[in-house]
């Protein structure tokens, strides 16, 4: 018992992106509750049916895709229309139809959430089938006093990081200041785009921006337990932490909401926080790294 606990908490705070592996030990977000935004229902899925390979024979989801994105430039078609060909698990042109986890199955045309089941099929309120790419900036400073010294806890002995949250309009939770990726576009690019648009508003020192988006460290790429995922779309994404140690870079910024964010703010960051999806995992492993409170 020991041993396979010890495994389990290594591979939960390794430093590796590759090992940390949010929404792989949860997959609860995304699971018996109404689809947001519907009055649709998800099928119940007891944690022990998650797993595709578990037989569910009763297993009978209903389908939704939102009226809303069908014909948006960002959205595809529905499967079986005219001149729609998806290539799945590769890059579909400008789409990227690549799976951070490796490859997915097709059944009967579809393409299947690899991590399980959900409730629901269709796409719900996402623009792609299959993998739907994001990118998430998480930009930390030191908490300081008025003097500029750090401030530490008492009980871990540690400093106090903040972080740069965002208050979302769907769900009011707080979360990094994430966003999809266009197609086409570098990651990179998408990092610092979603940055500016929902934390800063509106910013003059770009060259500032510029060098400071360029040091980021990948904290963890891969599946997302979002409550926007179904069978046959879900949200994968790739997030870098951006730390201003010293605060003198985006660390002494005012922060201004976007039109995508509700509120903005610098959220001291501890165990206790409560954040959208698995964003609470992935700032764990910012907090690992930078050996901070928690």
């Amino acid at each position: 018992m020991f041993i396979h606990t010890h495994f389990f908490i290594l591979l939960l705070f390794s430093m590796s992106a590759q090992m940390l592996k949010p929404g792989v030990f949860k997959h609860i977000t995304c699971r018996n509750n109404i689809y947001p935004k519907s009055t649709v229902k998800r099928f119940s899925v007891p944690s022990e049916f998650v797993d595709w390979s578990t037989e569910y024979s009763k297993y009978i989801p209903p389908n939704y895709t939102a009226p809303h994105i069908n014909g948006q430039p960002w959205a595809d078609p529905d499967i079986g229309c005219e001149n729609f060909q998806p290539k799945w698990n590769e890059l579909d042109g400008a789409v990227n139809r690549v799976s951070l986890n490796g490859i997915y199955k097709i059944e009967n045309e579809y393409p299947i959430n690899s991590f399980g089941r959900t409730g629901l099929r269709g796409r719900g309120l996402l623009g792609r089938w299959g993998p739907n790419h994001a990118a998430d900036p998480v930009v930390t400073r030191w908490q300081r006093d008025a003097d500029g010294n750090k401030i530490w806890n008492s009980e871990t002995k540690k400093s106090i990081l903040q972080m740069v949250a965002i208050q979302r309009h769907d769900n009011n939770m707080w979360a990094i200041p994430g966003g999809m990726v266009d197609p086409g576009e570098k990651v990179s690019a998408t990092l610092k785009r979603e940055f500016m648009e929902e934390a800063l508003d509106s910013f003059d020192n770009q060259k500032m921006i510029e060098e400071f988006f360029a040091k980021g460290v990948e904290i963890y790429t891969g599946y997302v337990d979002d409550y926007r995922n179904t069978d046959n779309a879900w949200i994968e994404t790739v997030a870098y932490n951006f730390h201003d140690d010293n605060g003198t870079a985006v660390g002494q910024l005012k922060l201004s909401a976007g039109d995508d964010a509700a509120n903005v703010k610098w959220l001291s960051i501890d165990s206790s926080i409560k954040l959208h999806a698995n964003h609470n995992d992935i700032i764990e492993a910012v907090v690992t790294k930078l050996n901070a409170h928690w």
